[in-house]
């Protein structure tokens, strides 16, 4: 009888001692789905982002921005526009809005648009230049100089480099002109046909063209006063002084300075095929003095004014 009851008290203790454990499991296991279902990813998962989806958000946000995505609704575009170059996340909601409105244009260049402040109508949300980024300084259609805006470095530009009544900022000149000695080493006459424009200048050439063309003519290839990047004394035109009549891209020179200007601080201001971004037709002769260093990496990135601009200087 003895060694029935210790029996059976050792087999109570083995039972008692399973169902401790078994709670003390269960406990551990209600703790850990409580904790699992506070996590961002348990969250993210419950709106609808994949496993997949899920990791490309935790690996590129910071835990308030997951957060953010957390309070909207599941967006397919996230993901894939968290892992593109210049994305900015403080324009995530444009960057969708602009795509659900677009829903056939590419993810880069949706990018390039909304850091463009393409994704607005041209002259509207403008903004005051920040003329105290100098030479970096940016004019277009959504970034406006004031009336009475006018450089303190203005210097005539001798007919040796220009045709008559031309002038620019001192540092773009001096840029220019060592340009200038460059091409003509390699055979190149590069030669400046218009340069700075004061607001009131711009004002005329501006109504001159509109009435001739009508408005939306006149806005595609010439920049209202106040918009243009003549009035900054940085920007010049140019033509082939050997081929005077030619369209400046169909001569030589153009091809020298598509090779090299960037060398020398200046960029092709409105290249072909992003239209859409500058809000300019294609000038093959328009260029603008930025800085050698700012004028490299635009050549090397191979990306417009704008994107640099809002991407790494504003």
């Amino acid at each position: 009888m003895t060694q029935k009851k210790l029996k059976l008290r050792k087999d109570r203790i083995i039972i008692a001692f399973a169902i401790l454990i078994a709670i003390i499991v269960g406990i551990f296991g209600i703790i850990r789905d409580i904790k699992l279902k506070k996590t961002i990813e348990y969250k993210l998962t419950k709106i609808g982002y994949t496993e997949k989806e899920t990791q490309t958000i935790l690996d590129n946000t910071k835990n308030e921005e997951s957060n953010i995505i957390l309070k909207r609704e599941y967006h397919k575009s996230i993901p894939n526009l968290l892992i593109q170059k210049y994305f900015m996340f403080d324009r995530l909601e444009r960057y969708l809005a602009y795509i659900d409105k677009n829903e056939k244009e590419k993810i880069s260049d949706v990018i390039s648009i909304v850091n463009a402040n393409a994704d607005y109508n041209f002259y509207e949300n403008i903004e005051k230049t920040d003329t105290s980024k100098n030479y970096s300084l940016i004019v277009n259609k959504h970034y406006e100089l004031g009336k009475d805006y006018a450089p303190n470095d203005i210097v005539p530009c001798s007919t040796m480099y220009a045709y008559d009544n031309n002038s620019l900022r001192e540092e773009a000149y001096n840029a220019f002109k060592r340009l200038f000695n460059a091409a003509k080493a390699d055979g190149h006459t590069i030669i400046i046909n218009s340069s700075y424009r004061t607001y009131d200048w711009q004002n005329e050439f501006y109504n001159d063209y509109k009435l001739t063309h009508g408005q939306s003519k006149a806005d595609s290839i010439a920049a209202r006063a106040g918009h243009s990047e003549h009035q900054s004394g940085l920007a010049i035109d140019v033509a082939s002084f050997n081929n005077p009549s030619a369209n400046f891209e169909d001569t030589e020179e153009f091809t020298w300075m598509s090779q090299n200007c960037y060398k020398y601080g200046f960029i092709l201001r409105y290249p072909k095929g992003r239209e859409n971004i500058t809000g300019f037709e294609y000038e093959s002769w328009h260029y603008r003095y930025v800085g050698i260093d700012i004028a490299t990496e635009i050549h090397e990135k191979n990306i417009t004014f704008e994107e640099y601009y809002e991407y790494y200087l504003k």
